[in-house]
């Protein structure tokens, strides 16, 4: 027994032994693990997730930050915008390389915490950033996710929403779901079946959301949610808005119930389709999935934005019944939903992927359009031409379409589950116009490592397909085309306003990639204005791409073109991509199509009518051909809503040929429609021939029309030689769109009679169609003849806008667009075309045109002169001169009036609230505002001026100073509110809008609401011609009182008046912009009545600039029929003497004596409209105060010193001649000018003088000049040196001589003592005389001010005051 006790000792002591061995191993590795961890991150509470607890706003960006710096080759936190309340919306992108943006990774996106309350998605999508970033290196699926996927996660969309939320608040009831704005974002994005739009202000999270999803190109996406458990897809909504059970299905509908079954069914609550909440217990979803229009109809929700504006699938995931559940459910939720997290993610490596490249230069080919037979949704190629088109398994045709190339269809695609099936295309750049759709049949399966990449080549005449490397499909034979039928429509009848509209609307949703729908305005009876835009890109002007335009039904009785136009639509819809004419048409053309212009007068037309009126004029009863500005006489009749929303719509996109399809015969009409004797007969225009030819190829494809003789039994004295007449030939029509169209834009129209009857019944509408088809497509065709290109700056490439092209012997010239393309239509000839822009040498050329083929002509222009003598400008002024740049072109200022958006609530404010808000504005931004008195008004109101700059309070002479002034009229106060406005958007948006912030910076802006308190308060509201508080309390025009010149003045300047004159006479400003009313026009001085007017080119500029502005105001229709300013004012723009003269006015102060510009802005026709319109009036005028801002940094501006370096306060620079402007501290000045080519004189006293000529731009910053003055060496025009010389001989004689009569005379009396005298005095007043004589040209040029010879007496006293 004791050997066994002694073995059982031993044995005790090993285990013992072990064990404590074990201990130390485990406690050592502990402590290496917890070393590691300690070097990985500085603090342990960061990385350690608890699970049961929702983090702030500022905790999220805490542990985000803290989880980004942790894992930087992993993670990168970037924010996409900022909420509301400024909260930033973090985004945490996870992928390897997290910095780069390489090719080849899919996009993925997670959002979560859309509506505030619903916070589970917050919580989970925190947690999965760490389970990712955690787990990658370690688990080998993660890590594979992460190196191929380019994953975004935005935990919360709605950071403000959440801070107002309640914890365990399940049913929302305590605020939170919406933005700080009360708004609801998951109905705020554009939607396809509701037109109506969300203040974009309202809405900064979607507007950034928006710019997201624009910029990252995402292939695959989900949102999440709460409020059940339930995975939802596309669409959210459907046209009829059915509130529930409307099943809305998308072009990818089985590929989305899949999407979304991957989610639930690896969710184990979601997958029983029983959520079982407590406040919906028998609400049941099968298989835990549903249409989202099904379950309840949501318009304006992210996921179909997604999908129909984004290249995105996503679908929106319900994550929990409670929506702010207590945190200890957090874990159980995370725990829930991770599996589904990473499953759902997989899947964007589905379906079929590869580049688009160009066949010659190997480039990579963007936007390119993939198009998948069978599934009418297309998405497009990204940057890199790389494309990611997610499929089930199964065998699909593929096409990839892109403008100027050979469409490329690859027939037989096999998708296997798994991997996406790669897919390369290579396009051919057409080379003729023939060249059509070309097809390759060949096989094709997932690009596994044994498996074939796909590379298919496009040419004209030729497809080629690689297949490699597998040893079985080497060689892939091309089969012959088969012969093409195009679809015809084969629905005809007459679709009344609510089926026209449902009809546009589903083409543009069925068909987003070429079609997009929008409205131009609105009817008399607020009926939409629809146009569908269809092209390969339609949201957008492509360079290079004519834009084309038909428009219809403008007489409401005349149907046809109505009909034909939807018929046209649904042509070129479904044709694209497999008919080569209508393919080649939609990827080089923009096509504007607007079915009905007078959709009021259609509603009461009658089906049968023939020739009738009922229905032919819009609800006011005015004939829309006879409402637009004519150039032999002045139309009346005030301009139409329907007219004036066409106009606005052709100014602002460049047409370039058109048709307008009317009813009631059967000819091509074409300009002009009328002629200055008001007689029947031939009106030529410069480009008739041009206007013959397009008109011929619509009637020679219409065998009825080019006929001649088309309604033998209704007019058998009608006979038009091919179907084509000149339209005053045929009879006059004053006011008719098509003249207006050509004078006035680009735009070539011609008119297009379709049939007899106006109104035919429905069973003859496929007639109609048979019969005009071919004449449709032709018609357009002819936009790609003639000449086409770009003209731009030699220097940078850069396209310049506005230029001018010019033909020969043809007087009719045409403009660039913003990116500086051009077409110009011309007959087949040899042309001699010359290319003009400000600031640039012309260039002129001959260009050989042929038929039906546009000649393509670029034109490089060279500047006239260096603006910094060959050198490059220090970098702050680079960045200046191209913001001003940016403003000034394409859609720049329209961006900056879009992004500076601010929230207002306007109303009239008295004298009070009126001071209260600038001093609020100090108080709220002191670092940028300082408020400045300027006297008081003759009942004691103080008048504010507010001054707006980065440094107010110190003297800043470099920067150009502007004066916005309103209120000089009491009764015309909404200048006044516009002013305040404007100052608040400048305030709000400093720091946080990049060029508000710049220009604040780089500018003195003075702001002086109120001129004339007194009259204000004395005005009532909704009056709009009274003249109660026109005057100040004394009964005084103040814009009458300013007269610089004591002789002209009868009694003493009002109070009011002369704060006014202190302040212009006191500040050297450049620009000054006052706002009146009663009137819709801009006026430029003089107001008095004057001859001639110096300067008058660039005042004229100025005003212009407002107009162009202006959404009205440009179009030179006012219609103020109270006040009698009815006739048309050509582009907004008049001398101020010719509406109204008169004697003493601020404008005329401001410019005689203050040298600085002034226009008067009148904003409406109402002197005192409702405080209900003050939105809509500053909506239309804020673009143009901006513009203002960008205007004032124009012209030219410099510094003047002498050769020592020292500036030359008060020095003269005299442009072209006449004006005159001063150099002010510093040696610094700025003169506003029109574009173009002007010379520069400096003149001062005691200082040579020195010419210069420069160059001015309309669209870049003010050319910059340095002169330096040499010393005036000159007198009586002789050599100073010769003068002083002569002088000093002079003066030795003298003394010599009277040194010698002294001497000669020393004992004479003292009378010949006073005679030496009188000689030096003699002596004295002839230096005296030298010298007057000498300043006597430079004193009288400083005599001549910036004003009209009539006011000599003021020359001289404001000569006398400097």
């Amino acid at each position: 027994m004791c050997p066994s006790r002694e073995r059982l000792s031993t044995m005790l002591k090993l285990q013992l032994s072990l064990l404590a061995f074990l201990f130390l191993l485990v406690v050592s590795l502990g402590d290496a693990s917890l070393l590691r961890t300690r070097r990985l991150s500085p603090s342990t509470e960061e990385t350690v997730e608890t699970y049961n607890k929702y983090y702030s706003y500022v905790e999220l960006t805490e542990r985000l930050q803290s989880l980004a710096r942790k894992y930087p080759h992993i993670a990168n936190l970037s924010s996409i915008g900022q909420s509301v309340e400024g909260r930033e919306l973090w985004a945490m992108r996870i992928t390897s390389d997290p910095s780069t943006d390489t090719p080849g990774k899919p996009k993925f996106k997670y959002v979560g915490n859309m509506h505030g309350d619903e916070t589970v998605s917050r919580q989970v999508l925190v947690y999965l950033v760490e389970y990712l970033l955690a787990k990658y290196g370690e688990e080998p699926r993660i890590t594979e996710l992460v190196n191929s996927t380019d994953i975004y996660i935005m935990p919360s969309m709605n950071p403000d929403g959440f801070e107002r939320s309640i914890e365990g608040d399940c049913s929302g009831d305590n605020g939170g779901r919406n933005n700080a704005r009360n708004v609801d974002l998951n109905r705020s994005f554009p939607d396809q079946y509701d037109g109506t739009a969300t203040n974009p202000e309202k809405i900064p999270e979607v507007m950034a959301v928006i710019r997201w999803i624009r910029e990252k190109k995402f292939v695959l996406s989900g949102n999440l949610h709460g409020g059940t458990v339930v995975a939802s897809y596309p669409f959210d909504d459907s046209a009829s808005h059915q509130r529930q059970g409307q099943y809305s299905q998308s072009a990818d509908d089985i590929l989305f119930r899949f999407l979304a079954l991957t989610y639930s069914q690896n969710h184990p609550v979601m997958k029983t389709g029983q959520p079982n909440c407590p406040d919906a217990m028998d609400e049941t979803f099968k298989d835990g999935i549903t249409n989202g229009a099904q379950w309840y109809d949501v318009p304006g929700g992210m996921q179909d934005y997604n999908y129909l504006f984004g290249n995105c699938l996503e679908i929106t995931v319900e994550l929990s019944c409670c929506k702010y559940p207590f945190a200890s459910e957090l874990h159980k939720e995370w725990n829930m939903n991770r599996e589904s997290l990473l499953t759902y993610m997989e899947k964007i490596h589905i379906g079929a992927r590869g580049y688009v490249k160009d066949n010659i230069s190997g480039a990579a080919l963007t936007n390119v359009s993939i198009v998948v037979e069978g599934i009418r949704h297309n998405l497009t190629t990204g940057k890199y031409g790389e494309y990611y088109r997610l499929l089930l398994p199964g065998t699909y045709n593929i096409t990839a379409v892109a403008p100027g190339y050979a469409p490329m269809t690859v027939h037989g695609v096999q998708v296997m589950e798994g991997k996406a099936t790669e897919l390369n295309f290579t396009l051919t750049p057409l080379v003729t116009d023939t060249a059509g759709s070309i097809t390759v049949s060949t096989s094709s399966t997932p690009s596994t490592s044994s498996s074939p990449i796909i590379t298919t080549t496009s040419s004209p005449n030729s497809t080629h397909a690689r297949v490699i490397p597998s040893e079985e499909n080497k060689n892939s034979p091309s089969l012959p085309l088969p012969e093409h039928h195009a679809i015809q429509p084969q629905e005809f009848r007459h679709h009344n306003y609510a089926d026209m509209e449902l009809f546009l609307r589903k083409y543009s949703s069925e068909f987003p990639s070429i079609a997009h729908l929008i409205s131009i305005g609105s009817s008399v009876e607020g009926r939409e204005l629809y146009v569908m835009v269809i092209s390969d890109s339609p949201m957008v002007h492509e360079h290079g791409e004519p834009e084309f335009k038909y428009v219809a039904n403008m007489h409401g009785n005349e149907v046809v073109g109505r009909e034909l136009l939807l018929n046209l639509i649904e042509y070129l819809c479904r044709n694209y991509g497999t008919d080569p004419e209508v393919t080649e048409l939609v990827n080089n053309t923009r096509i504007h199509i607007m079915p009905s212009m007078n959709p009021d007068g259609y509603e009461v037309a009658t089906e049968g009518d023939v020739k009738g009126y009922k229905g032919r004029n819009n609800s006011n009863n005015f004939d829309l051909n006879r409402n637009f500005p004519d150039q032999f006489i002045t139309i009346t009749e005030p301009r139409q809503p329907e007219t004036i929303a066409v106009m606005n719509w052709l100014k602002s996109t460049p047409f370039v040929l058109s048709a307008n399809l009317h009813g009631g015969s059967l000819v091509v009409n074409y300009p002009y429609d009328d002629d200055k004797d008001g007689l029947n007969k031939y009106s030529q225009s410069p480009d008739d021939k041009v206007f013959q030819q397009v008109s011929r190829a619509y009637s020679q494809e219409n065998p009825l029309m080019h006929n001649g003789r088309p309604c033998e039994d209704l007019y058998p004295s009608e006979n038009f030689k091919d179907g084509i007449t000149n339209g005053a030939s045929w009879y006059n029509v004053p006011g008719g769109m098509q003249d207006w169209n050509y004078l006035n834009t680009n735009c070539f129209e011609v008119t297009i009679e379709l049939g007899c009857v106006k109104y035919p019944l429905a069973k003859d509408l496929p007639d109609y169609w048979e019969h005009n088809r071919r004449a449709l497509l032709q018609f357009l065709h002819q936009v790609h003849t003639g000449v086409k290109g770009t003209v731009s700056d030699s220097s940078d490439g850069t396209g310049i806008p506005n230029a001018t092209i010019s033909v020969a012997e043809i007087d009719h010239n045409i403009t660039t667009a913003h990116t500086g393309d051009y077409w110009r239509l011309l007959t087949p000839g040899i042309y001699y075309i010359t290319a003009s822009a400000h600031g640039y040498a012309p260039v002129a050329t001959y260009a050989p045109v042929s038929e039906d083929k546009v000649v393509v002509v670029d034109f490089r222009l060279e500047r006239l002169h260096s603006d910094t003598n060959g050198q490059a400008p220090p970098l702050s002024e680079k960045e200046l001169r191209d913001l001003i740049k940016d403003l000034s072109l394409g859609q720049g200022l329209d961006e900056l009036v879009k992004s500076s958006a601010t929230e207002n609530n306007f109303r009239y404010r008295p004298y009070k609230e009126l001071s209260e808000f600038l001093r609020g504005l100090t108080l709220n931004f002191p670092n940028i505002t300082l408020l400045h008195s300027l006297g008081q008004s003759a009942e004691y109101r103080t008048i504010l001026a507010l001054e707006i700059s980065n440094k107010p309070r110190e003297s800043e002479p470099s920067k150009p100073k502007i004066r916005f002034v309103a209120g000089i009229h009491g009764n015309a106060p909404v200048g006044t509110e516009l002013l305040l406005e404007f100052a608040a958007l400048l305030c709000i948006n400093y720091g946080k809008n990049p060029a508000i912030t710049r220009l604040i910076n780089e500018t003195r802006i003075f702001i002086i609401p109120s001129i004339n308190p007194d009259g204000r308060e004395r005005a009532v509201e909704k009056q709009c011609n009274s003249t109660k508080g026109f005057a100040n309390i004394n009964g005084i025009d103040l814009d009458t009182d300013f007269f610089g010149n004591s002789s002209q003045r009868m009694v003493k300047a009002q109070p009011e008046t002369r704060a006014m004159m202190d302040l212009i006479l006191d500040k050297g400003y450049t620009l000054s912009v006052a706002l009146d009313g009663g009137f819709l026009v801009v006026t430029y001085p003089y107001d008095k009545p004057v001859q001639s007017v110096e300067n008058e080119g660039t005042l004229k500029y100025l005003a212009g600039v407002y107009a162009s502005n202006h959404p009205k105001m440009h179009l030179g229709v006012t219609g103020c029929s109270n006040n009698g300013q009815t006739g048309n004012i050509p582009d907004g723009v008049m001398r101020a003497a010719e509406r109204k003269s008169h004697m003493g006015s601020m404008k005329d102060f401001s410019m005689d004596f203050g040298h600085c510009p002034e226009i008067t802005v009148y904003t409406g026709c109402c002197l005192f409209p409702p405080a209900d319109q003050l939105a809509t009036i500053w909506a239309e005028n804020k673009k143009a105060l901006l513009s203002m801002l960008v205007e004032v940094h124009k012209g030219v501006r410099g510094v003047v010193t002498d050769k020592s370096g020292k500036p030359v306060v008060g020095a003269i620079i005299v442009l072209n001649g006449g004006v005159r402007v001063f150099t002010q501290e510093g040696g610094f000045f700025h003169a506003l000018l029109a574009p173009g080519i002007h010379n520069i004189e400096a003149v001062a006293d005691g200082y040579q003088e020195q010419r210069q000529e420069v160059v001015v731009s309309n669209y870049e910053a003010a050319t910059s000049i340095a002169i330096v003055l040499d010393m005036d060496n000159n007198i009586f025009g002789l050599p100073r040196e010769f003068v002083v010389a002569s002088a000093a001989a002079s003066m030795t004689a003298l003394v010599v001589t009277a040194c010698i009569i002294w001497c000669v005379c020393a004992a004479k009396s003292n009378h010949q003592k006073d005679g030496f005298h009188r000689l030096r005095q003699h002596r004295d007043e002839y230096d005296d005389e030298i010298r007057l004589a000498s300043m006597g040209s430079k004193k009288s040029l400083l005599a001549h001010e910036f004003q009209d010879e009539s006011e000599s007496d003021e020359e001289t006293l404001y000569a006398n005051k400097i």
